[in-house]
């Protein structure tokens, strides 16, 4: 039956090619992006479920969630809307299989192609748990592979509200994922965190390794009942080859308590690369439906052996014939074999001749049958020959010259020489480029056949790059980012006129440049801006000087003075002293004048004319004398004793006769 709903253009932008897969909660197609000339994935929601806006509500918030993450190991989101009655997801398109699909052919992996796997589904799921986001139904179905082994995590968060037998159930506004892949907590309380996902993601482990899920039953409600109530039994229970290390990584990674499983997916992937560093286990590439397991690897077991062919050889191989007693073909005489009595005899087919009396074989069938002997002692011969050549240098083979060669060639030198090749741990390389093969182990030499063969490849140059960023941010949160990154910090401190102090002015090298590891960069903090000198206004008016040094970034604060050498009005001093230089913003005061000092006036009264004027000079006091009738002794003074005059004020002396 055709789907309607191909061909139709969505926005304007998205036309439905090919419906990809279904389900009960939404239809994924293969659509053409009309603007941008690409193929993508366009999700459907189920119609049922497009008509309630709680969900699409829901559906809408979980696909911005999932579109914030940007992790190769997770399938982007790009778009979302609705159109023509439709809610749709646009999606990354990975043309590929799900681990589903895989388990179904392979039946189950060997450990390290269950790493392989794992791995990067880790990856991706610790991406979003550090984004905040929970995964909450990760299962073989939600993990894709590409052709090219890529790996990716799908479905974030979107199987959510959906009823129905044995998938998911929503009970109080809390999202319940596939009961197959359900922690204890999800079934008991609703609630579902980072320790969830790594729930689900041991039991995947568990199914990769055996080949199907730790719990079945006839309903969902069986099975939930056995995560609650059960834990997940041990892989070797069933895979004997599997190492205590692997049962242990299942062992804690499903453990019925939350409290007790690793914190989120990255600290189960540090656990898986501690278990694979113990068991020295070689990296090999992520199956993509055809084994790439030597012969001593895990082989899967729970498909139905095959038939054996009537043809195939027995349990021993091709064995020696033996000519048994018979007649000779030349004499027409008896021979017998030493050790054998007379008595009946076969002829080289192993059949008795035909009794006395009896014509014997027809002659093509005679020559049929010595042509078959021949062929059988031929074939006994090559055998034997092969064996011989194999035991002694043809099992053998040189590995190639590998280093320097571009990764797809080497791979290719060695299955050309019958070695298989793995991928250790990618490194950074100052001289091998992005791509080609560092080293090799074994480098060279003879080795058998089949012999694994690790490769290293080039990451290219290591090199790191400063944010421009963080330019103007305070030193100790710039210290802190840059120390994720292998660089020797230096510091020096300059001022600046636009940096406010304790931030980082520049970085040498500048921001963007390419670094080596331990490479050293200097950080340039700010002492704010650069100290000013502080100009001579004593003499400017209080307004004028005032105005001039707020003007260099000073705050200004008046006190008042007498001076005899300054006006009224005018700065008579400043503090700091003119010349001095003091920092940018920095308080300053100013004295400003308001008039001629003040004295008291001496009592002279009595006194000598000589002696009274002597006394009002040292008062900073001018005098005027005048006689009354006659005498050189002051009389009377004005202004009076004690009263307080400006400097310089006359005192009229009156002289009488003492």
């Amino acid at each position: 039956m055709t789907d309607p709903v191909v061909g139709l253009v969505l926005e304007g932008r998205y036309r439905l090619e090919e419906r990809l897969a279904r389900g009960g909660m939404s239809t994924v197609y293969a659509a053409t992006d009309l603007r941008l000339h690409r193929t993508v994935a366009v999700k459907v929601m189920a119609e049922h479920l497009a008509h309630d806006p709680t969900f699409v509500d829901r559906f809408t918030r979980e696909a911005r969630a999932a579109a914030m993450l940007s992790h190769p190991n997770v399938v982007s989101v790009s778009d979302q809307g609705s159109d023509q009655g439709l809610v749709f997801l646009v999606m990354e398109l990975v043309r590929g299989r799900t681990l589903r699909d895989l388990l179904q052919a392979r039946g189950r992996l060997t450990v390290g192609e269950a790493f392989a796997v794992l791995e990067p589904v880790l990856a991706g799921l610790t991406a979003a748990h550090r984004a905040g986001i929970v995964h909450r139904d990760v299962k073989p179905e939600n993990v894709l592979i590409g052709h090219d082994g890529t790996v990716k995590v799908a479905d974030f968060g979107l199987a959510r509200a959906l009823t129905g037998t044995g998938q998911t159930s929503h009970t109080g506004g809390v999202l319940i994922g596939t009961v197959a892949y359900l922690s204890p907590e999800q079934l008991e309380r609703g609630r579902a965190d980072a320790r969830s996902d790594v729930y689900a993601a041991g039991l995947v482990l568990f199914e990769m390794l055996t080949g199907h899920p730790p719990y079945g039953g006839d309903t969902p409600l069986a099975v939930a009942y056995q995560h609650v109530h059960h834990d997940v039994p041990l892989p070797s229970s069933e895979v004997p080859a599997v190492p205590w290390q692997v049962d242990e990584l299942v062992k804690r990674t499903t453990r019925r308590e939350p409290a007790v499983r690793p914190l989120d997916a990255g600290a189960f992937l540090a656990d898986l690369e501690d278990v694979r560093s113990d068991l020295g286990l070689a990296r090999v590439p992520v199956p993509t439906g055809r084994s790439s397991a030597g012969p001593a690897t895990i082989r899967p077991t729970n498909r139905p052996p095959r038939q054996r062919h009537p043809s195939d050889p027995g349990p021993g191989g091709p064995g020696t014939e033996v000519l048994a007693p018979g007649r000779s073909s030349r004499g027409g005489r008896t021979s017998m074999l030493p050790g054998m009595g007379a008595g009946p005899t076969t002829d080289v087919a192993g059949r008795r001749p035909a009794p006395a009396g009896r014509p014997g074989p027809a002659p093509h069938l005679r020559r049929r049958r010595a042509r078959l002997a021949l062929a059988v002692v031929l074939l006994l011969a090559v055998t034997v020959g092969a064996v011989g050549w194999w035991m002694g240098s043809g099992r053998w083979t040189q590995v190639p010259e590998l280093a320097g060669s571009d990764r797809d060639a080497a791979v290719d030198l060695l299955q050309g020489a019958d070695l298989d090749p793995v991928f250790g741990e990618e490194q950074w390389s100052e001289s091998v480029p992005e791509g080609a093969v560092i080293s090799a182990d074994p480098s060279g030499g003879e080795v058998i056949r089949g012999t694994d063969v690790e490769l290293v490849v080039s990451k290219g140059p290591e090199r790191f790059a400063v944010d421009a960023g963080l330019v103007g941010q305070p030193e100790e949160a710039v210290r802190e980012a840059l120390g994720r990154i292998p660089v020797v910090l230096a510091e020096e401190e300059v001022y600046d006129e636009q940096v406010p102090a304790g931030s980082v002015t520049r970085f040498d090298p500048a921001p963007g440049t390419e670094l080596r590891r331990e490479q050293t960069v200097t950080l340039y903090v700010s002492l704010g801006r650069a100290p000013v000198e502080v100009p001579d206004v004593v003499g400017q008016s209080a307004d004028a000087a005032q105005g001039n040094l707020e003007a260099l970034g000073f705050t200004v604060v008046r006190t008042e003075g007498r001076s005899a050498e300054v006006d009224r009005d005018q700065v008579m001093a400043v503090d700091p002293a003119p010349g001095v230089e003091a920092p940018y913003g920095s308080e300053l005061t100013i004295q400003v004048s308001i008039g001629l000092p003040q004295v008291a006036v001496p009592d002279v009264t009595g006194m000598s004319e000589q002696e009274a004027v002597a006394a009002l000079d040292a008062a900073g006091l001018t005098h005027s004398t005048s006689t009354f009738i006659t005498g050189d002794k002051v009389y009377r003074q004005n202004p009076a004793p004690g009263t307080v005059v400006d400097v310089r004020t006359e005192v009229s002396l009156l002289l009488s006769f003492g």
